[in-house]
């Protein structure tokens, strides 16, 4: 054993995710712009609701830098698994896990919070709907070329297309919560925690899921050593503490803090990280506002439905997403990489059409890349590795139906994926 962490350390310092080279210049007057919106924003949150909902925006803020910084994908690492078998993104999520689920145990073990809120983490039924949304969202995240996260962040970071796949994905949300009771009607197992559904608790649970990351990170490792697909291109960095506000980080340490930021969440809300609950409110309170009846849907009862009536800073999961889309803006500004383009028919389609079926497979699956499988995960319930393999398998399949937009896949041959 050893000897193989001895050989998978080495294998970051042989293929780094950053290179030191001389970056673009500080776009001063969009990072400024960036820095007054987000302060205007943390004053009319804090003013409207409170500083809990505060502090949730600002580590919604640090969330979308830590992702932009580093490029985190979720998205893009099972693409590059399942089309050239690169594991580099995949190990850094196994990393990313052992990290939250290891502060997740002490979190939800203890009852820690620091607001008060009684944690719990997301738990939630595998059945049907789980199966058939997390296979959609699979399928929707690579047409789209963005998961939830990577939609928020990328169009913070000035992707123009990421504007389609958001709208679409709201809508898609919303469908998806019209039709949230019939999924809810589908076959279904009990909610199934490792820690609280067996005997095993939280320190037991705890053991074997790490056992599993390690298992699954060095099956990785192997995997890679035997495929040698081409590697991540490396994203431009400088030395020094410079680093901090400016160069892109590397995967492992981004997704460290992404565990770290969501335990944190879980100790001021009382629920991990979320993000697509969001959107499905989003589109009821549109809606709402021209006349429609969402406070009937089955979707919209209780907490759901008194989010209607309030106003959007309110709940906790749209602030968040308002930061995740501030922090990205502000650091893609600070590397001087904020471009938006021009759209083409072929991949603008692709991305209405992912975000439709994230959308409607997220609500589905009890959420998304974030909600479902990094919160899920990290709680140790079942559907979130589900979600995994299903999400997986609908990568495979977006695979054959991305050249049909004009989207390029990975290729063995090529020198970076």
């Amino acid at each position: 054993m050893e000897q193989q962490v001895a050989e998978s350390s080495k294998t970051w310092i042989k293929h780094p995710t950053t290179v030191i080279k001389e970056l673009q210049p500080v776009q001063k007057p969009f990072l400024t712009l960036g820095v007054i919106a987000s302060v205007i924003l943390f004053i009319a949150i804090v003013s409207t609701t409170d500083m809990v909902q505060g502090v949730l925006y600002l580590i919604g803020i640090a969330l979308g830098v830590t992702l932009l910084q580093a490029r985190f994908g979720f998205t893009s690492a099972f693409r590059r698994l399942m089309s050239v078998g690169n594991t580099q993104g995949l190990q850094a999520h196994m990393l990313m896990l052992m990290v939250a689920t290891t502060l997740f145990a002490v979190i939800l073990s203890t009852g820690f919070s620091f607001t008060g809120a009684d944690p719990a983490g997301y738990v939630s039924p595998v059945g049907i709907s789980v199966i058939f949304g997390s296979f959609l969202f699979g399928i929707g995240m690579q047409l789209g070329n963005g998961c939830a996260s990577g939609t928020l962040y990328n169009l913070g970071g000035g992707s123009s297309s990421m504007i389609l796949t958001l709208i679409a994905f709201i809508i898609g949300s919303t469908v998806g919560a019209l039709h949230f009771p019939f999924w809810m009607s589908t076959p279904s197992l009990e909610p199934f925690s490792l820690a609280t559904s067996t005997s095993l608790g939280y320190g037991g649970a705890w053991i074997v899921q790490i056992i599993m990351f390690v298992v699954i990170y060095f099956i990785l490792a192997q995997f890679a050593k035997r495929k040698n697909p081409p590697r991540m291109k490396p994203l431009v960095t400088i030395s020094g503490w410079k680093k901090i506000f400016r160069g892109a980080w590397p995967l492992f340490v981004a997704g460290i803090i992404l565990a770290i930021l969501n335990a944190l969440t879980l100790a001021v809300r009382g629920q991990p990280w979320g993000i697509t609950s969001a959107f499905a409110l989003w589109g009821g309170k549109a809606l709402d506002s021209v006349g429609v009846d969402v406070a009937s849907w089955g979707y919209f009862q209780g907490e759901n439905g008194m989010a209607l009536s309030q106003t959007v800073l309110a709940d906790s999961t749209s602030v968040m997403n308002f930061g995740v889309i501030l922090g990205a803006f502000i650091a893609a500004t600070a590397q001087g990489n904020f471009k938006p383009k021009k759209l083409k028919v072929g991949p603008a389609s692709a991305s209405i059409v992912g975000g439709l079926l994230m959308g409607y497979g997220a609500r589905l699956a009890f959420g998304c890349n974030i909600g479902a499988y990094f919160g899920g995960i990290a709680s140790f319930s079942l559907h979130g590795w589900v979600w995994m393999v299903m999400a997986m398998l609908g990568t495979g399949v977006a695979l054959f139906i991305r050249p049909l937009f004009g989207l390029n896949n990975p290729k063995k041959n090529d020198l970076f994926c």
